[in-house]
């Protein structure tokens, strides 16, 4: 589920940082406040996805994919120069992300659990 958490909380970014580009400056009031929700959002299911993911990990894939969307939407919506350089420097990002994803997955499978369990002690008095 953290993963899924992940996810919404990248699109709500996109959707966040998409409405910013939309506001102009704050001077068109639904992008405004659109802004504000899909960031809030996206924070909150960033949040989430911490409870069973890495930081280093969510962090990463968060701020990667969403940096690489954003590039890319702003090629393709908002008209923004566009060069071979750029589209490299965005699969640069993704390539990064999986990398990062794959070293994650090898880490669990070595590591013990995140967060061991405790257990309480019959003899200890709280």
């Amino acid at each position: 589920m953290s993963w899924f958490f992940l996810l919404l909380g990248i699109v709500s970014e996109v959707l966040g940082t998409t409405s910013m580009k939309m506001s102009e400056g704050f001077t068109k009031l639904i992008p405004s406040i659109l802004m504000f929700i899909f960031y809030g959002t996206s924070l909150i299911l960033v949040t989430l996805a911490l409870k069973e993911i890495e930081v280093s990990i969510a962090y990463s894939i968060w701020s990667g994919l969403g940096t690489a969307i954003i590039a890319t939407i702003g090629i393709l919506f908002f008209k923004e120069h566009f060069s071979l350089f750029k589209m490299l420097a965005i699969l640069m990002i993704i390539v990064g992300v999986i990398m990062l994803n794959i070293s994650g997955e090898a880490h669990e499978k070595a590591a013990s659990p995140a967060y061991p369990q405790i257990e309480k002690n019959e003899n200890c008095e709280q």
